[in-house]
């Protein structure tokens, strides 16, 4: 697990310098009932504080023309027309954001694509009329096309891209090159990642160059019935694999400290630690390639698939902002669930940032009982959340934050501790 050595592109180069750096801070910038708002302005007027907060990348939802409202079963890539808002409004949505030095992200959607014409089998399996006017050799052979089998999961219901052909890899990676440096995204969140092999993401990364990467493979952590695993190694082995064959060039949403911090929060912080004393998630693998977030549009939103306890909110925060991995905001808790929340979740980015926190920092994790979770991260910033009582010893220590069942303090430097 290390940098590739013998890659003199430029724009991979410039991939691998924000993945060193490890100063990212995310923010899926939308939820699932977006489209009714007139989103790219609703957003536009937004920026300034979005990049007050320390935002530094704000994943907007899919741009471009879809069957489906939410963006999500495209059609038309080089629309972008959408329930979202006009193309003049994303554009002068994506200049504001240019000018406050925030990084778009864009949603890519290509592990299936709805047709507009019925081919093969009677199904919409061909795109005739629109540009990238593919036939039914683009859809897998398993999803209704006359393609290859696919070479990772199902996305059911509609046709799915069929990415071994090299004439679908051409036309996806000049799309993606038309949204990097025509339209002006700059990042790119690759969807259902699971659909597809990770080397062809690696393919598109080379070819459209984006400065920053993260996909969704997002699949079901190990339970036994309803009750979570303590042990999630093979879970996260599976995310890390799939980042490895992205040739270690895209991080991946951490899908698995998800799942176990929305369960530790209910008073089984215990599962915060592994058997090796580390965090459990990807995070204590391979952080600089792990994203980790509470919650995003099918997680939580109207669709609440997999909640974080919404009670718990901020514990999860003071842990994933001071923690190693790239952490990720999403949109509701920054802005609809109140100023008090707002002001809580800026003051710990703020924090991360002054105490100069990035995705490898180190980590001691000094407890971790039912009602008690206890760390140090950097040498810089200890951490407590849960009912049960802890501070740090030693005068170098200055209480930096704290809210219901979570305290966050910072070192002072000497010079302080010598005025103090």
């Amino acid at each position: 697990m290390g940098f590739l050595g013998n890659d003199h592109d430029d724009g991979v180069q410039q991939t691998q310098i924000v993945i060193r750096n490890g100063r990212e801070v995310l923010l899926q910038a939308f939820n699932w009932e977006s489209r009714k708002h007139d989103w790219w302005r609703n957003l536009e007027r937004k920026v300034p504080d979005i990049a007050k907060s320390g935002i530094t990348s704000a994943w907007l939802p899919p741009a471009t023309n879809s069957f489906s409202p939410e963006g999500y079963l495209p059609q038309n890539l080089y629309s972008l027309n959408s329930s979202y808002g006009s193309e003049s409004s994303l554009k002068a949505l994506l200049n504001k954001m240019k000018q406050y030095n925030i990084r778009p992200m864009a949603d890519i959607v290509i592990n299936h694509r709805v047709g507009t014409t019925k081919g093969h089998g009677g199904m919409y399996n061909r795109y005739d009329g629109i540009p990238i006017s593919w036939d039914e050799r683009a859809v897998t052979s398993c999803t209704g096309g006359r393609g290859n089998r696919s070479t990772g999961d199902n996305f059911n219901g509609v046709p799915n891209i069929d990415h071994t052909q090299d004439f679908v890899r051409k036309d996806i990676i000049g799309w993606l090159k038309w949204l990097r440096h025509n339209v002006g995204f700059q990042d790119f969140r690759f969807d259902f990642a699971r659909g597809y092999s990770a080397k062809y993401v690696k393919e598109y990364i080379e070819g459209a160059k984006p400065i920053f990467s993260v996909g969704e493979y997002w699949d079901s952590c190990n339970y036994k019935g309803t009750y979570l695993d303590y042990n999630q190694d093979s879970h996260r082995q599976r995310i890390i694999n799939w980042i490895d064959g992205t040739g270690q060039l895209s991080t991946a949403f951490d899908f698995t400290t998800k799942g176990i911090l929305q369960e530790a929060v209910k008073g089984q912080l215990w599962r915060l630690r592994d058997a090796q004393g580390k965090p459990p998630g990807v995070i204590g693998w391979w952080p600089s390639r792990a994203v980790t977030f509470l919650d995003n549009h099918d997680t939580g939103s109207t669709q609440g698939h997999w909640p974080f306890p919404s009670h718990h909110v901020m514990e999860g925060y003071a842990y994933i902002l001071t923690h190693p991995g790239i952490p990720s905001i999403f949109y509701d808790h920054l802005y609809d669930w109140g100023n008090v929340m707002h002001d809580q979740i800026v003051k710990l980015i703020h924090i991360r940032k002054q105490q100069d926190i990035n995705s490898r920092s180190s980590i001691r994790i000094l407890e971790a009982q039912a009602n008690l979770y206890a760390a140090i991260i950097g040498e810089k910033l200890c951490m407590k959340i849960g009912s049960g009582s802890w501070c740090p010893t030693g005068p170098e220590w200055e209480l930096a934050a704290h809210g219901h069942q979570y305290a966050v303090w910072r070192k002072l430097n000497s010079r302080r501790i010598m005025v103090q």
